[in-house]
């Protein structure tokens, strides 16, 4: 018997529409494409999320954009006012990037206020946070200080990277996590996972999201291991490559 469910790997993804070439067809492609693999969640460029979230309600795939992205430069206030924004456009989960500088500065007050900002408006309107730390660019220690700050703040995830920097998601970085994130702190990992076997192997390390583009590919590989058809959906031969 198979260790997984389709709805165990499923639930896995946030299907990620944010490359800046994706068109306003290929973002609504994406969105089909979503809902007919019952992904986890759609996280779309955040002038999109409205249409995504009128388009996903009642689907069981939740509605999720960025914030801060994907420098996380932006000044607290304005990351909170993203947030309101998207949670008034609909949003259901928010991935937001800490400010990287602030990081690397050791300036430990500014993150930890930053964070807790955007994830207070967040749960005051019921929805989660994802904060991304960015691994790239950062040593072990500052990876660790972020999950203990992330844990206080009651975050809902510490994710690994906005898939935009020279890495992404490594073994070793979502050990780390997951070790030094507290229990009611979820891991996601984004940025190299693209397939099913890699999906799968950064399950048993503990994660529970992932992001992807390749959801068709990865969840169509699920399905033919467990004895399923495969889903055909039209938004896959319309997708960009890659998806």
């Amino acid at each position: 018997m198979s260790a997984f469910t389709y709805l165990d790997v499923a639930k896995m993804i946030d299907h990620s529409l944010l490359n800046p070439v994706l068109t306003a067809a290929d973002l609504e492609q994406g969105i089909q494409l979503a809902i007919d693999y019952d992904a986890a969640s759609v996280c779309i460029m955040p002038y999109r999320l409205r249409d995504a979230a009128e388009r996903l309600r009642g689907t069981g795939v939740r509605a999720s954009t960025t914030i801060g992205f994907p420098h996380g430069g932006h000044t607290t206030a304005i990351k909170i006012a993203e947030a309101k924004q998207a949670l008034a456009d609909g949003g259901e989960e928010l991935d937001m990037v800490v400010n990287i500088s602030a990081v690397l500065s050791g300036d430990w007050d500014y993150v930890h206020a930053d964070i807790r900002g955007v994830v207070e408006v967040t749960h005051a309107a019921g929805q989660k946070v994802k904060v991304i730390f960015e691994n790239a660019y950062l040593n072990d220690a500052q990876k660790i200080r972020l999950c203990e700050i992330c844990s206080e703040c009651n975050a809902d995830w510490v994710k690994t990277s906005t898939g935009y920097a020279p890495g992404g998601a490594t073994h070793e970085d979502l050990r780390l996590m997951r070790q030094h994130a507290a229990p009611h702190v979820q891991v996601k990992a984004a940025g190299g996972v693209r397939d099913l076997d890699a999906l799968l192997a950064v399950r048993a390390l503990g994660v529970s999201r992932c992001g992807a583009t390749r959801t068709a590919a990865m969840m169509n590989d699920a399905r033919q291991r467990l004895g399923l058809p495969p889903i055909v959906s039209s938004a896959v031969a319309a997708a960009p490559a890659g998806y």
